[in-house]
């Protein structure tokens, strides 16, 4: 069984909110998942990048 979060469902909302609002600011999503885990003390980006794709709230990236 997995633990617990530390961090609270409304924290991770906020966070996958958070990203894809900023998401076109900086140059690339991993950019924008740093920038947002630096601001709300979220300890690892990764844990940010598995909110984000768990959710699916990610755009599709642009095509080159």
């Amino acid at each position: 069984m997995p633990r617990p979060s530390s961090y609270s469902a409304e924290l991770r909302r906020r966070a996958v909110r958070m990203v894809v609002e900023v998401r076109g600011d900086y140059p690339n999503e991993s950019a924008a998942i740093k920038a947002v885990a630096g601001k709300l003390g979220i300890g690892s980006t990764e844990t940010l990048r598995k909110w984000v794709r768990q959710t699916g709230s990610t755009p599709a990236p642009d095509p080159a």
